[in-house]
């Protein structure tokens, strides 16, 4: 393991790698944040980069890419059509995944598009352990619904169990039995549960959504773009698995499913994406898509630069001291901030570190986006861009009914290999500070909503001069610091 115990007693986690290329940072003076932060209508999808010190927004395309990847981009095959780039892509995903149909995406999303078009058709059901946004919008546009499945523990906040992802299985029977097998356009399993605070499922669950599948002939599709870090905690807390290599949890994961579609802005470290399916049949009715929405069969919209990275990530998701970079770090994070009486979602998942803004600013209501609020005090305190995962990412009902989200998080992503430890404490440190500070922190209300995925692009404005009153105490604690 990497996490390692120090002679005064810490246990802290060890970086596996070193670092040979540097981006230079820079930390706005907390005027100046203010200022970005009111330009961007209190949404951190509208800040500047330059604006911001420790971009967590998401780990979604920002990951780290090793030397390995770097080299191999060199020598891609920049043929439109018929590409070796793309057979050494295509002859990984075979060999990990076992499935022989592939089709490459520019990015996750796009995977559900084509599998929503083909597959959705009005007044179906969509059961899966808990929705993604673009997924959940995709389905809808099609006409279709969701069905959130996802185990009793999921939603609790606090907890000690390992696997708050799962699937309730008595639940899927239920929806099943409700709609008629004939009405479920497919099952949807996604790993890491991004919007519960990035918590895995266990290789158990996926057989027994398995077996309900099969005895419906329901199709099963996996969502593993966050794969890397179910897999470590597969291996690191389902007993049947500690003694099973990364390669082989992988594959039995993939044996379990009919398709698997992933973000490779997450899964491999580099911007696209893809889909592998064991049907011809399937593959079929798809591959008309790529073309398009993407770009011709053996490059879907990447760059064959980025495929030839791709191949390389995908080997490289194989080594645990890889993958165990991102999770050991939250867990850090996660473990401090909740010695300090800060509310976290627990146990640690992956992605991020996921604060519970409903706890931490009980004062305001959900109608006043708490998690939003968080994401905005958080970046005039210390200019840490992260992401509001709450009610803010949720879309209203046809009438205009607010739908309140199940919870209220600010999500800090950890990318892989990109922070040192040291900028986790200053991290850490300032959450502290805006924590004992909290009162001061007001709701916000929106200025400009669209309808669809509000959260990415719309503004809002504080309901009071909060933010003012914040900078002042800044200002009073740290004095001419930054």
């Amino acid at each position: 393991m990497t996490t390692v115990k120090f002679y005064g007693g810490e246990a802290i986690p060890l970086e596996m790698h070193k670092v040979r290329i540097v981006q230079k940072l820079h930390l706005p003076p907390v005027e100046r944040r203010l200022e970005a932060m009111n330009e961007a209508g209190n949404n951190t999808f509208l800040l500047q980069n330059v604006e911001v010190f420790m971009d967590m927004l998401t780990d979604s395309g920002v990951n780290a890419m090793s030397d390995q990847q770097l080299a191999a981009m060199m020598i891609a095959d920049d043929s439109y059509a018929g590409s070796a780039t793309y057979t050494r892509l295509e002859s990984k995903l075979r060999e990990l995944f076992g499935m022989h149909y592939i089709l490459p995406t520019h990015q996750g999303r796009a995977c559900e598009n084509i599998l929503a078009q083909v597959l959705v058709s009005p007044g179906t059901v969509v059961p899966m352990n808990y929705h993604f946004t673009t997924t959940k919008a995709h389905i809808t546009l099609n006409g279709g619904s969701i069905e959130e499945l996802v185990a009793e523990e999921g939603l609790e906040v606090v907890s000690v169990h390992p696997f708050k992802g799962n699937m309730d299985i008595a639940k899927l029977r239920a929806v099943i039995a409700n709609h008629g097998a004939t009405q479920i356009a497919f099952v949807r399993m996604e790993a890491g549960t991004n919007l519960i605070g990035g918590q895995p499922f266990s290789l158990q669950n996926l057989a027994d959504v398995r077996q309900v599948c099969d005895e419906h002939g329901l199709l099963l599709v996996l969502d593993a773009s966050l794969l890397a870090d179910n897999l470590y905690f597969v291996k690191e807390r389902e007993e049947a698995c500690k003694d099973m290599s990364i390669r082989e949890i992988t594959r039995r994961f993939a044996d379990l499913s009919d398709v698997i579609y992933f973000s490779a802005r997450k899964l491999g470290c580099v911007r696209g994406g893809g889909m592998c399916m064991r049907s011809e049949d399937l593959y079929r009715r798809m591959r008309g898509l790529v073309p398009l929405y993407e770009g011709f069969l053996t490059y879907g919209g990447m760059s064959v630069r980025e495929i030839e990275a791709l191949t390389v990530g995908l080997e490289e998701t194989m080594d645990e001291d890889m993958i165990n970079q991102g999770p050991l770090f939250i867990a850090y994070m996660v473990e401090e901030l909740e010695r300090r009486g800060i509310p976290v979602i627990t146990p640690a998942g992956g992605l991020g570190c996921h604060i519970n803004a409903l706890k931490f600013l009980d004062h305001i209501p959900q109608s006043e986006y708490p998690a939003g609020a968080l994401a905005s005090a958080l970046y005039i305190a210390s200019g840490i861009r992260g992401m509001e995962r709450g009610t803010l990412s949720e879309q209203r009902e046809p009438d205009g009914t607010e739908v309140f989200a199940n919870m209220e998080l600010l999500r800090l992503a950890l990318p892989r290999r990109v922070f040192t430890l040291s900028q986790v404490k200053y991290a850490i440190d300032r959450i502290q500070w805006l924590y004992d500070n909290r009162r001061l922190v007001g709701g916000l209300v929106f200025t400009e909503e669209p309808e669809i995925l509000r959260f990415f692009f719309g503004r809002l404005t504080p309901v009071s001069n909060w933010q003012q009153e914040l900078v002042a105490k800044f200002r009073q604690d740290f004095g001419d610091s930054l």
